[in-house]
Formats: structure tokens, C-alpha cells, sequence
């Protein structure tokens, strides 16, 4: 049964955009369904009426990702608006644009990021790879985190056998402010085993308080009525006031 809709929310005034609502995307390495579950809260958080935009700064060996995540906020920006670097090689960005000989800092990603996110109620920023992924010469997703100060983050693992490891491997490198407002999403296979269908369980016991949303299986990001309610709880997490 598809949970009923939420009563929209309505857009801030601009001068409450001084410091622009972010959620930073994260998860326990790369091809983890970071962006399909980026796509997918910003559509939901766009039918509550919530003006969402999804931003992903950098992109190595394709732009595919960035062209989901702007179709999903219905093309409010231009792609090299959601997606200011792109590199080639599907290397981790830092080597990519060496290769390109290239140069990306991370102040310089910061503020395209606040520069976009102003603009939008809420803008939800995908990380490239894992935390600890290097983003630029001087600095990681941690580092892009801590300088954007989200609003929240959210961990996206899949839920396999040993989900538990990457969950809570990722839950103590992240900076104690930046633990505050988390949850781990748990990206559920299409075909449960024995893992799967007891991990959400284990890492409740043994990451207690975190929250934990069990996404089901999304099909080429589209929302299927059953991962409503999860999109749902994602949702009110990235809206709630700190």
C-alpha cells in the first residue's frame, strides 16, 4: 500500500537562504547506489512540494551520474551546473585530473556547491567513491563534508554480507559534529539471503541511535510504490531543523 503524500512544503523566503540546506551523500565505496538514491529523495522531496535540486561536482569517466541526478531535479540546472568537473579516466578524481593535467581544489568545489545550493530550498550533494575517496590535492569527501557543514549526511551501503563492517567503518571516520544529524541507508539487493535479511538488525545493536533506512530495490531510479515510505523517512531527515 503506497503511504499517502505528505502536505507540501513551502519554499523559505530568499533571506532565509543565507546559509543554503544541504545533505551530503556518502556511502562505503563507489557503484554502491549513491546515485540512485540521490535521484530518487530529490524526485520524492520535488512531488512534497520541496524545491530540491541533487549536485555532484565531480565526475570521473563519464557523466552519466550528473545527467540522472539533474534529470531527477527536472533540468533546473544546467548540467555543468550540477556537474562543474568531469575527468575521463573512471580513476578517482584526484588521478583523473592529473592525467588531464588538471587542478581542483576543494575550496574552489565548496563554492560552486553553496553558490547552486542557494539558489534551491535544499540542495542534496553526492560525493564521488567512498569517505575517504580523494576528491581533489587537497582533500576527500570528509574534507568537502566538513567544509559544506551539512545539514545531514546519509551513508548509503549495500546491504550484503558485510554491510555491518562498512556502515560502521564510515560511521567512525566521519567528524563527531557530522554525526549528529546521520543515517545509514541500506540499499537492499534483489534477491535477499541470509545477510541481507539480518544486517539491518545487527547494526542497530551495534550502532545504537543512528537511524537506519532499508531502501527496497529501485529499477533504473524509478520510485516503486513499496520504497515510498523509505524515500519518506530520507525526506523528513534532510528537512528536519537541526
Amino acid at each position: 500500500m503506497t503511504a499517502p503524500a505528505p502536505s507540501p512544503r513551502p519554499s523559505p523566503p530568499m533571506g532565509a537562504r543565507e546559509k543554503p540546506r544541504i545533505v551530503f551523500v556518502t556511502g562505503s565505496d563507489t557503484g554502491v547506489g549513491k546515485t540512485v538514491l540521490t535521484a530518487a529523495l530529490t524526485r520524492r522531496l520535488r512531488s512534497r512540494g520541496v524545491d530540491a535540486v541533487a549536485l555532484k561536482s565531480l565526475c570521473s569517466g563519464g557523466r552519466e551520474d550528473a545527467r540522472a541526478l539533474r534529470a531527477a531535479a527536472d533540468n533546473a540546472l544546467a548540467l555543468d551546473e550540477v556537474n562543474p568537473w568531469h575527468f575521463r579516466a573512471a580513476l578517482a578524481p584526484t588521478l583523473a585530473a592529473r592525467r588531464e593535467k588538471r587542478r581542483v581544489t576543494l575550496p574552489e568545489v565548496a563554492a560552486r556547491v553553496r553558490a547552486a545550493a542557494r539558489r534551491f530550498e535544499l540542495a542534496l550533494v553526492e560525493g564521488a567513491g567512498g569517505l575517504l575517496s580523494p576528491l581533489t590535492e587537497d582533500g576527500d569527501n570528509r574534507d568537502l563534508l566538513a567544509a559544506l557543514r551539512p545539514d545531514a549526511v546519509l551513508i548509503v551501503v549495500p546491504n550484503r554480507l558485510g554491510a555491518v563492517n562498512q556502515a560502521r567503518l564510515v560511521l567512525s571516520a566521519l567528524a563527531k559534529a557530522h554525526r549528529r544529524r546521520v543515517a545509514v541507508v541500506l540499499v537492499e539487493p534483489q534477491k535477499a539471503d541470509a545477510a541481507s535479511r539480518t544486517n539491518a538488525a545487527l547494526l542497530a545493536e551495534f550502532g545504537p541511535g543512528v537511524p537506519l533506512v532499508r531502501l527496497p530495490w529501485l529499477a533504473s531510479g524509478r520510485v516503486a510504490p513499496r520504497a515510498v515510505a523509505a524515500l519518506d523517512a530520507l525526506a523528513d531527515i534532510a528537512l528536519a531543523d537541526g
